[in-house]
């Protein structure tokens, strides 16, 4: 099935072709008196051409790595400007790193000649972000609607484990990119090509550098003619989609003797495992022995009880310091004692106090939204932990990092595909992150329209799973009384009273709203009519999904359904002269389904919608049929009820 997209999807198609024949020319009058991109016209830039080189070198009698990369950008509107602020994030690690920007140019036309503006060192600064991150930055001078920038940036770095990442593709358009790697026959490299633009690749050359006694191999790669890549509605991470390389070393072969790098992920994950920041933490108990005896005493428990007792425990008990990572900082016991941690510290807490109580508890290494989907096997694709539980049919996930998760419910920053669980003897298994069960809203209303056309009523709205755990996050926090207000902002017109909630921050329950309503934009009344739409102010009205057509998959995060039954009271003297026809559609595999339902009985109108999406995620092979099934949707919602004048 191509419904839940995997990783395969991913990979670019490489063409290998016989040259490439791109060279550099000078900034030309045309260039600048251009107005808008060729191929893109609401493009605020472009990159002319993007031409990178990493190679190696010796210095100090040690190898170091250096990468060159040029850049020329075409800026077309003052949305574009940001373009002329670059910078280079790169590690230190505690060691120098050169990094230098040169032959940094804006190009702009004056009459008919062709003014430079050089970058003056007052626009190039260095930005230390901690002890093992630095980035370098500069904003090029002299910035207008038509300026063409260009500028050289070079870092040589001792570190060779991997090279920097190569995007092919931007949030612009790009002419022409291309990379080339020359690598000496001491080193292996793993490489990685993910995306889904056309990457051409000229074929391995060998040579022997001036005055050495080894060979070197050199690779080019390129792309011409480039989308820009457009981030849309569903979509989880888009530098997931974005055309990239990446080079991860294999393995070295030296006269001393040949060293593997390369690895698979149970490797990795054991590698993690034995690390003292990670499994040695998982052997401390001692500091919440006493604790624990307290959670679970008081009878017998099953192994559920006892695993939602410890969770909501640590939840209670700990605060998330927002720091990321599978290992500790400042170790579980400091992190337990001064009650905050980073993710790391708060879930094998978790992990340990289950394990000591008896379930079969394990960390599970995730890869975040933010993070990106892990393509290799390398411990950097991890930035995550949570506690998994193993029950005999499947594994419960729980993370302590937020106070509103309940068991089996994730934060949306760690619904990213698969995470890898390590068992205490070494084994690992793949995790599903992605949930597979519908959550739910089912919103009730009772309400009435007078004969001006304003509607009152009452409703009900029910928020389960994921939409409990969400509504939680966002205003858990915040008063009745600011939420209202906010309502009333996001539904223009509307006017709320006697609002109330139901919401326990520890339970899988319901996340319940009540609130009396009154709103006067509802209703057009024209003549002896009343138009008005049956769902009311819970009318979509805009399609998510806007591209003529997508090249990655959609995310909706997790399957949903939506479920509104409505009951509208007419004004006296009234009687229904047509109702929008009913509708029942589904998408083909079972993506999703609609079915939306409007009769006249009596003196009012009932309104039946179930709005069905079945998977958290959709290959963008049926972007098309999403797209159609949305707007039929949208369409039907926006049907009237008309009512007359009996």
């Amino acid at each position: 099935m191509k419904l839940i997209s995997t990783l395969l999807l991913l990979i670019s198609c490489i063409f290998t072709a016989g040259a490439q024949n791109f060279k550099p020319q000078k900034v030309t009058i045309e260039e600048l008196r251009e107005k808008f991109h060729p191929k893109d016209t609401s493009a605020p830039a472009a990159i002319l051409h993007k031409i990178g080189k990493t190679y190696f070198a010796i210095y100090s009698d040690s190898w170091n790595v250096v990468t060159e990369v040029t850049t020329r950008i075409k800026i077309y509107k003052k949305s574009g400007y940001e373009y002329a602020n670059q910078e280079v994030p790169y590690y230190t690690g505690g060691r120098i790193i050169k990094v230098n920007f040169s032959d940094a140019y804006t190009y702009n036309l004056v009459g008919n000649e062709i003014e430079r503006t050089r970058l003056k060192n007052d626009g190039e600064f260095t930005e230390k972000v901690n002890d093992d991150y630095q980035i370098k930055k500069i904003t090029m001078p002299n910035v207008k609607e038509g300026s063409i920038i260009e500028y050289t940036y070079t870092i040589t770095t001792p570190y060779f484990s991997v090279f920097r990442d190569w995007y092919f593709q931007y949030d612009i358009p790009a002419n022409y990119v291309e990379y080339k790697i020359t690598v000496p026959q001491f080193f292996t490299y793993n490489r990685y090509l993910a995306g889904y633009t056309k990457v051409n690749k000229l074929d391995t050359a060998a040579s022997v550098p001036a005055g050495m006694n080894y060979r070197e191999f050199t690779d080019v790669f390129w792309a011409e003619n480039v989308k820009a890549i457009k981030d849309e509605a569903y979509v989880n991470n888009i530098e997931n989609y974005t055309s990239i390389l990446k080079h991860e070393l294999a393995s070295t072969n030296f006269s001393s003797g040949t060293e593997n790098y390369s690895t698979n992920w149970g490797a990795v994950a054991k590698k993690i495992y034995e690390h003292e920041d990670f499994g040695r933490e998982l052997n401390f108990d001692s500091y919440f022995k006493e604790d624990l005896q307290h959670i679970i005493s008081g009878g017998v428990m099953s192994n559920e009880e006892k695993a939602n007792k410890i969770f909501l425990f640590v939840k209670s008990r700990m605060n998330w310091n927002g720091d990321y990572g599978y290992y500790c900082d400042k170790g579980v016991k400091k992190a337990y004692e001064s009650k905050t941690g980073n993710t790391a510290e708060i879930n094998l807490i978790l992990t340990a106090m289950l394990r000591e109580a008896g379930l079969i508890a394990n960390p599970v290494l995730i890869s975040t939204r933010s993070n990106g989907v892990a393509l290799f096997p390398t411990r950097t694709a991890y930035n995550y932990v949570v506690a998994g539980v193993e029950n005999g049919k499947s594994v419960i996930l729980f993370d302590a990092t937020s106070k509103f998760t309940v068991p089996g419910v994730l934060p949306e920053r760690a619904l990213n595909w698969q995470g890898r669980m390590i068992r205490k003897d070494g084994s690992t298994a793949d995790i599903d992150l992605m949930p597979v069960n519908n959550s739910k809203e089912l919103i009730a209303v009772t309400a009435s329209i007078d004969n001006e056309g304003n509607v009152a009523g009452k409703v009900r709205d029910q928020h389960h799973d994921y939409y409990a755990y969400i509504f939680k996050e966002r205003y858990a926090e915040m008063s009745e009384d600011t939420y209202a207000e906010k309502f009333e902002k996001r539904y223009n017109g509307i006017e709320l009273g006697d609002y109330k909630r139901t919401l326990d921050k520890d339970s899988p329950k319901p996340v319940t709203e009540e609130y009396d309503f009154v709103h006067k934009n509802m209703s057009d009344v024209i003549g002896d009519k009343i138009y008005f739409n049956p769902l009311l102010f819970f009318t979509a009205t805009e399609n998510p999904f806007k591209q003529e057509e997508r090249e990655y998959p959609i995310d909706f995060g997790y399957p949903w359904q939506d479920r509104y039954m409505i009951n509208i009271t007419l004004p006296e003297g009234y009687v229904v002269e047509s109702l929008p026809k009913p509708v029942s559609v589904v998408m083909e595999e079972n993506i999703g389904s609609f079915k939306y339902n409007v009769v006249s009985q009596n003196n009012s109108v009932q309104v039946s919608v179930l709005f069905d999406v079945n998977y958290a995620n959709v290959s963008q092979a049926y972007y098309r049929t999403l797209k159609d099934f949305f707007q039929m949707v949208i369409d039907k919602q926006n049907e009237k009820v008309v009512l007359k004048k009996a």
